[in-house]
């Protein structure tokens, strides 16, 4: 699923969740950041959403159409994007996309983008209903 450069510059326009410059301790054996280190920001900056939404806590409960785009490189930032896309009952769906700025940010690059489902935790760690005004506030026409 390439993104446009079109799709990168509107992303690029927004506020992200999130901006981190990776670590030489992040790098893989080939020179590039590890997946499981750009799964865990996004994993971050999707939770903070998530529990804006929900007023509260919230748990990742699964993540699908995971899409690894391009390597992330170790002198690159990274930006975070998190979408509303759905809130259900206790749910929240989010469309989290990451893009890289590289050469001294003369460049962005889409470099994974993924969907993440949350659900909204009581005291005792069980699902409860998201509030009402949530929808709301979150949720966007396309």
């Amino acid at each position: 699923m390439e993104m446009t450069k079109q799709e990168i510059e509107l992303l690029s326009q927004k506020q992200p969740i999130l901006r981190v410059a990776p670590q030489m301790r992040d790098l893989n054996n080939n020179g590039h950041i590890f997946g499981g280190w750009v799964l865990s920001q996004m994993d971050i900056a999707g939770g903070i959403v998530a529990a804006q939404v929900a007023q509260g806590s919230t748990a990742t409960v699964a993540i699908e159409a995971m899409e690894f785009i391009s390597p992330i490189l170790a002198r690159d930032l990274i930006s975070v994007y998190v979408d509303v896309t759905k809130i259900g009952r206790t749910s929240i769906t989010l469309c989290i996309d990451v893009i890289a700025t590289r050469n001294r940010g003369n460049e962005q690059i889409a470099v994974t983008r993924g969907t993440f489902h949350f659900v909204a935790l009581d005291e005792n760690a069980k699902p409860r209903p998201i509030p009402d005004e949530s929808r709301a506030i979150f949720i966007h026409e396309k």
